[in-house]
C-alpha cells in the first residue's frame, strides 16, 4: 500500500456512536431490549452473538435504517432518526456480502466510485477527482493494481475489500462492517485482518459484526456480545477470553470440550473458537 490512501479526518468530541436504552420492535417481536452501547473515536469493537441476538438489526438501527421504540440512537452526536442532519460522509458501511461480483459487468474502480453517489446528488463527483479518490480507496484495501478488473472474477475475499474501499471513498472516520467474514476462505479472511489493522493504525473507529473473532481477533480491542436483543457482556476482548459460563450463548464449544477434541484428531484447535459469556451484564470494570 502507498502513502497515496485516503487519511482519516481528525476525531469529532462526540462520540461516534451512542446507543442509549434502545429498544426495536418488528411486528410483534422485541429484537433490540434496552440496548447501550457506546463507541469512542480509534476504537475497535467487535458486535458478537449467536445468530438471531440481534446483531444486525443493531447496525441498521444505528444507520436509522431502523425505528427504535424508545431510547436514543446518536452519530457523532446527532440523532439517526433525523436523517438529514446526521453527517453521513463521516460514516461508512459495509453490508452483509451480497457479491460485489454478483453478475453486474463493473470493473472494481466502477463499484468503488459508485460509493461517492447519492440520492441528492446521482451525477455527483465524476470526473477526475472521483476517479483519484476511488483509486486512494482501492490502494488503502491493496487493490490498487486490480482496478480495471471486472469484480466478476474476484474472489470472495477480494469482493468483500471492493466494498471496503467503496464505503472508504468518502475518508469516513467510522466504518461498520456487518459480518465482514462469512463465506470468504481463510486466506481471505487474514488478508482481510491486515487491511483493517491498517485501517484501524490511521485512526478509524470500527465497529465489525462477527460471529467469532477468528482472523480479526488482533484488530479487535474490546467485545460486545448480544443474546435475545439484550447486551450480555461489554468489556476488553481479553476478559470476554476467560469467561466460560455460557460458551453456548454463540454457538461454539467450550474450551474444555475442544482440547478433548483436539486430543482425538480433531483438526480446529481451540484457539479458534470464540470465547464465552457470563449470564450476567457484564461491562468493563464491574458487574451491572
Amino acid at each position: 500500500m502507498t502513502s497515496t490512501s485516503p487519511s482519516v479526518p481528525a476525531r469529532a468530541s462526540a462520540p461516534p456512536i451512542e446507543v442509549n436504552d434502545a429498544s426495536v420492535v418488528l411486528g410483534s417481536n422485541l429484537i433490540l431490549d434496552a440496548v447501550d452501547l457506546t463507541v469512542y473515536g480509534g476504537e475497535s469493537v467487535a458486535l458478537l452473538g449467536a445468530n438471531g441476538s440481534g446483531k444486525s438489526t443493531l447496525v441498521k438501527t444505528i444507520l436509522g435504517l431502523l425505528p427504535v421504540r424508545s431510547g436514543t440512537v446518536r452519530l457523532f452526536g446527532h440523532d439517526a432518526r433525523e436523517r438529514r442532519t446526521v453527517p453521513w460522509g463521516r460514516v461508512g458501511y459495509v453490508p452483509q456480502r451480497v457479491g460485489a461480483s454478483s453478475g453486474v459487468p463493473a470493473t472494481a474502480l466502477e463499484v468503488v466510485r459508485s460509493g461517492l453517489l447519492s440520492p441528492g446528488r446521482p451525477f455527483a463527483d465524476r470526473g477526475r477527482s472521483a476517479r483519484r479518490r476511488a483509486l486512494e480507496a482501492l490502494d488503502a484495501v491493496g487493490l490498487a493494481d486490480r482496478a480495471r478488473d471486472h469484480v466478476q472474477v474476484f474472489s470472495g475475499g477480494q469482493s468483500q475489500r471492493v466494498l471496503i474501499a467503496r464505503a472508504l471513498v468518502r475518508s469516513p472516520e467510522l466504518l461498520l462492517l456487518d459480518e465482514p467474514l462469512a463465506g470468504i476462505d481463510r486466506a481471505s479472511r487474514e488478508s482481510l485482518a491486515v487491511t483493517l489493522a491498517e485501517l484501524r493504525r490511521r485512526g478509524l473507529t470500527l465497529l465489525t459484526v462477527l460471529h467469532e473473532m477468528g482472523e480479526l481477533s488482533d484488530v479487535i480491542e474490546r467485545a460486545v456480545v448480544l443474546a435475545e436483543g439484550r447486551v450480555v457482556f461489554d468489556g476488553p476482548k481479553s476478559e470476554l477470553a476467560h469467561d466460560h459460563a455460557r460458551h453456548d450463548e454463540l454457538g461454539h464449544d467450550r474450551p474444555d470440550d475442544c482440547e478433548h477434541e483436539h486430543e482425538h484428531g480433531a483438526t480446529e484447535p481451540a484457539a479458534h473458537h470464540a470465547p464465552v459469556l457470563t449470564t450476567s451484564v457484564r461491562q468493563a470494570g464491574g458487574v451491572k
